[in-house]
């Protein structure tokens, strides 16, 4: 009996995963970028709009700048490098019930900064620190059991966090002002020098990968010394010398300027998923500048290097890793919507408003509410496109059957 070729129908499309507890504890960016977002927006907006609920041991402007630093940036930070560290070392450092352990003590902190009494200060205190050292610790088991030792350094960068984190909290609850803004300010080169030490690897590799024969250096030489002047800024400011302190944060944001040139920035134009990291990038450098010429005496004002490193430098980058790394680990297209590119472009509006506001004027107290605008609907549209995707399976780990061709027999014709 001869045989005749058909084609099978397609089968229905799969129905959407629902949302599964494996699947949101399955890295750390899933339930730490969310968190650090949502953080984002909710204490932004009480800061501006609702100050008088910030009712813990260390209210004002103490619970603003260190819920920005280590409540959503360094978490943020934390996030990435938990689930870096799973392509660095192949071996996932987290996951599953120990790292919703890890995102409780993260919440624990949130809410006991927002408690009044000290009771609730000492616990929020001890979960914060408990979340940073443990997942430096998490990371540095991963890295020394896989003998990884061109990471070795990231969890001692960790750490430093961890540690500026600790003096900072320290002096909020003894009300020392100087020394709040020295640790402050030590805590931020910490976190400033492990960004430019992710990014400086990251930044190269998305560009050449995403732009046809762009060929840019990977500046690993001038990350070393950008390394060695980051960690000496950073001494030199805890050991009281801003003189050198000066000198060295000069000479970190000058090679992150240089490099930024490198990387040809106009070749990534049409690119938003690049050119948000290299606006983050360049930001970030200048933000150094100005810490720099605040230590010198320059800059008098104390909020400018914060808010030009935190913002325009911090916040413009995260909002492009987050949304990159998210896509890559979770099987999705590396390709922007609308929905994306207008976080991006709502996060510079704010990061252009919030250092306008700082100028005394008539329009200081409009430009800050304008820029608590962009940023609490940059954060949404983040919240919006990706929760979703985050609480569910990525989108290749079951994909739909191909149509089957298979072989039918058919009667031979009667003569």
């Amino acid at each position: 009996m001869p045989s005749l070729l058909t084609i099978d129908e397609p089968a229905a499309p799969p129905r959407r995963p629902r949302p599964q507890w494996r699947a949101i504890t399955e890295m750390g960016f899933r339930p730490l970028y969310l968190a650090g977002c949502l953080w984002a927006l909710v204490s932004v907006w009480l800061w501006v709009h609702a100050p008088g609920r910030i009712t813990g041991l260390m209210a004002g402007v103490f619970w603003h700048a260190h819920e920005m630093l280590w409540g959503f940036v360094a978490t943020i930070a934390v996030g990435f490098l938990l689930t870096a560290g799973a392509n660095w070392t192949g071996k996932n450092p987290l996951r599953g019930n120990a790292l919703a352990l890890l995102c409780l003590l993260w919440v624990v902190a949130r809410v006991g900064y927002l408690t009044p009494g000290r009771p609730a200060y000492v616990i929020a205190v001890v979960a914060d620190l408990g979340f940073f050292v443990w997942g430096a610790a998490a990371l540095g088991r991963a890295v020394w059991v896989t003998r990884n030792q061109r990471n070795a350094g990231v969890p001692i960068l960790m750490l430093g966090l961890a540690t500026t984190n600790a003096l900072y909290l320290w002096a909020a609850a003894q009300g020392d002002y100087l020394a709040v803004m020295r640790y402050f300010n030590a805590g931020l080169l910490c976190m400033a020098v492990l960004t430019l030490l992710i990014a400086r690897r990251v930044i190269p590799f998305f560009a050449k990968r995403a732009v046809t024969s762009l060929d840019i250096p990977a500046q690993t030489r001038s990350g070393h010394w950008q390394l060695g002047t980051g960690v000496a800024a950073i001494a030199g400011l805890l050991a009281g010398q801003p003189r050198l302190a000066a000198a060295a944060l000069t000479a970190t944001g000058l090679i992150a300027l240089w490099q930024w040139v490198s990387w040809k920035p106009w070749a990534v134009r049409r690119v938003p998923l690049l050119w948000i990291l290299y606006a983050g990038y360049v930001g970030l450098g200048a933000g150094l500048l100005v810490g720099a010429a605040q230590l010198a005496g320059v800059v008098v004002r104390l909020a400018w290097p914060a808010h030009v490193i935190g913002v325009a430098g911090f916040s413009v980058l995260i909002v492009g890793m987050v949304t990159r790394t998210a896509l890559g680990h979770l099987g999705r297209p590396l390709q922007t919507d609308r929905c994306m590119v207008a976080s991006f472009v709502l996060v510079i509006v704010a990061a252009l408003s919030r250092l306008a506001a700082l100028w005394p004027s008539v329009a200081a107290t409009g430009l800050l509410h304008a820029a608590t605008s962009a940023w609490g609907l940059a954060m949404a549209l983040y919240l919006w496109r990706f929760f979703p995707l985050m609480i569910r399976p990525r989108a290749d780990a079951a994909k739909p059957a191909a149509p089957m061709m298979r072989v039918m027999p058919v009667a031979r014709p009667r003569v």
